[in-house]
């Protein structure tokens, strides 16, 4: 098989099981892969599904002063490639409209990239569609070489609308994982350019134990078990959470666990003493796969009322939303993100509308006294969850998608072409 190199912004991440799910997949299909990082691992473990890929992985500079010599020596090399007058016009060409110090990051990284690439590399394939994707591609035009993307959430909703339209319109293919990002990019991308993939989850690895049991809230010694699973950034709502679970009728008994980190956990466990609720939540920090499969098992609730950043930033549909349906529990989130793709509001679970403490709060209670709904819900999540949501289903698109990217021979003629067809805006 021809060698992909897969251009990730880190690697390994425990926060994007997603990824490792596909690559192992793709290996599992025959592809011989290669993973290109621009970032080195800052998480205190691994998932499983990252241990089982066999692709060889190398780091590119993460920040240009780190490495000057290195970085020095790939620019002076990068300029005796046959693409690298064309990517150097797109590189000022993006310059112009974003002169950022990311920016030319972004192009030294990818100088290091054409130069230290496996010589057999026939695809370069980014997953996210900002700053991976743009390393990918000025990359490929130095090489002479097609590239492809997979889009994802913050990705989508915070790159200028003109990024993403280049890189769209020179890539073999997007893949996305979301409705709303679909029609999003197919608005900005040639006919035919854009894919809809679920990530989904492997039914085998995430299902319900034997049972539950049909906590109630009314035995402090029994509470109901409310889990959430997200970093801590603005756009998963977990301040909501708290918010909504301090106005909860005193003589209801729950505990809530949270696993994951992300910058604004110091914050997240202040609110927790400020609201009174220290005893009732606990902070589990990231955890690998096994460990937050055995959460989804000792849990009654799945609890993630995601919302959209100051920013922009926003959810797709978060990959913990689908691995809980596939355990079994019912998920209460909301209407933002694109979780409707899987939640149905009073069928496998409940949503409310976002940044609403009060709503999130009524559906808590409900659901917190009424262990046969959340069993009913649960239950129809999992179907839902299998039938709509297996992952090797998306698997074998992206392997077809890739399949027909390494044959349609390489992109340098047809870049060239557009560049003589357009001037840069």
């Amino acid at each position: 098989m021809p060698k992909i190199a897969v251009v990730l912004k880190g690697w390994p991440r425990l926060s994007e099981t997603f990824v490792a799910q596909e690559l192992l997949g793709l290996e599992r299909c025959g592809f011989d892969l290669a993973i290109v990082s621009l970032r080195h691992p800052t998480d205190p473990a691994v998932h499983d599904l990252h241990e089982a890929v066999r692709a060889p992985v190398r780091y590119l500079p993460e920040y240009l002063e780190d490495e000057p010599a290195r970085v020095a020596a790939a620019v002076r090399a990068a300029t005796l490639l046959p693409g690298y007058p064309l990517a150097l016009r797109r590189y000022l060409a993006d310059y112009r409209r974003d002169p950022t110090e990311n920016r030319v990051r972004r192009f030294g990284q990818a100088c290091v990239l054409a130069t230290e690439q496996e010589p057999d590399t026939e695809l370069l394939y980014a997953h996210f569609l900002h700053t991976p994707a743009s390393v990918a591609r000025y990359a490929a035009l130095m090489r002479d070489l097609p590239f492809a993307v997979s889009a994802h959430a913050k990705d989508i909703w915070t790159t200028p609308a003109w990024d993403k339209a280049e890189k769209l319109a020179e890539a073999r293919f997007c893949a996305t994982c979301t409705e709303a990002g679909a029609r999003h990019l197919q608005a900005l991308a040639p006919p035919g350019r854009v894919h809809l993939v679920h990530h989904g989850v492997d039914p085998r690895r995430f299902a319900p134990p034997a049972e539950r049991p049909p906590r109630d809230g009314s035995d402090p010694g029994d509470p109901v078990r409310l889990l959430t699973i997200a970093r801590a950034v603005p756009k998963k709502g977990l301040f909501l959470l708290l918010d909504a679970l301090a106005g909860l009728p005193p003589g209801l008994h729950w505990q809530l666990e949270h696993v994951g980190g992300g910058p604004l956990l110091p914050e997240l466990v202040a609110r927790v003493r400020s609201l009174g609720l220290g005893r009732r939540v606990s902070f589990a920090g990231p955890q690998p796969a096994a460990r937050v499969r055995e959460a989804y098992a000792r849990a009654d609730l799945f609890v993630l009322p995601v919302r959209v950043a100051e920013d922009g930033d926003r959810d797709g549909l978060p990959n913990v939303v689908v691995e809980a349906a596939a355990c079994g529990l019912p998920v209460l989130s909301t209407h933002a993100a694109s979780v409707a793709e899987l939640v149905k509001d009073g069928v496998n679970g409940r949503l409310v509308p976002p940044d609403d403490p009060k709503a999130l709060a009524a559906a808590l209670a409900e659901l917190l006294v009424s262990p046969e709904l959340r069993q009913a819900y649960g239950r129809t999540a999992r179907g839902d969850a299998v039938v709509g949501f297996d992952s090797r289903r998306g698997i074998e698109r992206i392997a077809g998608l890739l399949d027909a990217a390494l044959g349609e021979g390489n992109s340098y003629a047809g870049a060239a072409a557009s560049e003589r067809g357009r001037e840069p805006r």
